[in-house]
């Protein structure tokens, strides 16, 4: 029944919340259902680092088993990261691996990542594919550091970021991921713009500064004259 349903799905949030890494696991023989997606989509939301795993994978002909990869690639390419395992539960075949796939999940959600090796990727990306300019400006990247652990999250300090596509924010996201081996953890890019704590202000001398001006003026008139 619809209530039934409901208290389903509070049920199923609430172990999204409780868990470090989400299993999602599919019927092999049933679509991807809207409900999968929003789960999943939710799962991502709050964080979770996630794995998928498609049951009754055995009872599928070759022509359905491919029609079933169609469909998850197009029904969840906001889940691209995360490691896809077939398996049958009923024979245990694939299940040894998801198993794997959760530990690694979780080591990926939990690494810490040094500010130098982020800064240091940071620079190549940049080098190797500059952000796009905005208003005949191109935003700069200085630096960047872990601001966060499941979910991973990449701090990037620089100037005019409020400019940077969204299209290279995931090219950021990619490339970090990929060479820091953050398979199946959700990686979240923050941009901070750093403010010039001088921009507004006028130079104030010292009492040192303003004798020795005086001095030099006293000689470039001197030497006028």
């Amino acid at each position: 029944s619809e209530d039934i349903e409901k208290f389903s799905i509070v049920k199923t949030l609430q172990a999204i919340d409780k868990a470090d890494v989400v299993v999602c696991m599919l019927d092999a023989r049933e679509s991807v259902t809207d409900q999968d997606v929003r789960l999943l989509g939710l799962a991502l939301h709050r964080g979770r680092a996630l794995t998928l795993a498609v049951n009754k994978w055995d009872r599928l002909a070759v022509d359905q088993k491919d029609s079933i990869r169609r469909e998850l690639d197009l029904k969840l390419p906001f889940a691209s990261f995360a490691d896809i395992h077939f398996i049958s539960a009923l024979y245990g075949s694939g299940v040894t691996d998801v198993l794997a796939s959760i530990q690694k999940c979780h080591a990926a959600a939990t690494k810490e990542l040094p500010t130098a090796d982020l800064t240091r990727l940071l620079e190549d990306c940049v080098q190797a594919h500059p952000p796009p300019a905005s208003r005949g400006k191109r935003p700069k990247l200085r630096y960047a550091h872990q601001g966060g652990r499941n979910p991973q999250i990449i701090v990037i300090h620089g100037s005019m970021t409020n400019r940077i596509a969204d299209s290279y924010r995931r090219y950021l996201e990619n490339r970090f991921r990929k060479v820091f081996a953050l398979h199946g953890a959700p990686v979240r890019i923050e941009f901070k713009t750093g403010k010039n704590p001088f921009a507004g202000r006028r130079n104030k001398l010292t009492d040192r500064q303003v004798k020795s001006r005086k001095r030099l003026m006293k000689h470039v008139k001197k030497n006028k004259s």
